[in-house]
């Protein structure tokens, strides 16, 4: 189960005791914000998208959408989702709970500047019904092989 890796992933970093489990689904920005009592501008959104054939996860405020201009003149591709049996084989976690944590080492995670805004963020924990409270700090310090804060998103200025 995707949730025991994460957990499994945190363990050692002292978070795992951080990861909050819900009874109602969190598998989307409106159902997270409201298992988790927060606006949903807060809920970090792990999207997973193929780049040069490899699979890379950016996580966006849940307030923001991806700009195709930016995306393009970040990653030099046009933004290509995985579906939902590609980021389960490919990311290892089921859509819904896509989350930056106990990735395989090709997956590249990138955090988006839209989330910069607040104190703390609310990512998933590896299924649709978890979330972990992290500062941008933290998520940048504990997510699987971070490569750079991106600037990526629109909808949210």
């Amino acid at each position: 189960m995707s949730i025991e890796k994460v957990r499994a992933y945190l363990a050692p970093l002292g978070l795992a005791e951080r990861i909050r489990e819900f009874e109602i689904s969190s598998a989307t920005v409106e159902l997270a914000a409201v298992a988790v009592g927060v606006e949903g501008a807060r809920i970090a959104k792990s999207l997973s998208f193929k780049v040069a054939e490899e699979p890379v996860v950016i996580v966006v405020a849940g307030d923001a959408k991806v700009d195709n201009g930016k995306y393009k003149a970040q990653f030099h591709t046009k933004a290509k989702m995985l579906t939902h049996e590609e980021a389960h084989t490919l990311i290892g976690h089921d859509v819904g709970g896509v989350c930056p944590f106990a990735l395989p080492e090709n997956v590249k995670v990138y955090l988006d500047v839209s989330m910069k805004r607040f104190a703390t963020v609310f990512p998933a924990a590896g299924n649709d019904h978890s979330a972990i409270e992290l500062t941008c700090e933290e998520l940048e310090r504990y997510a699987s092989n971070f490569q750079a804060w991106v600037d990526v998103c629109k909808g949210w200025e």
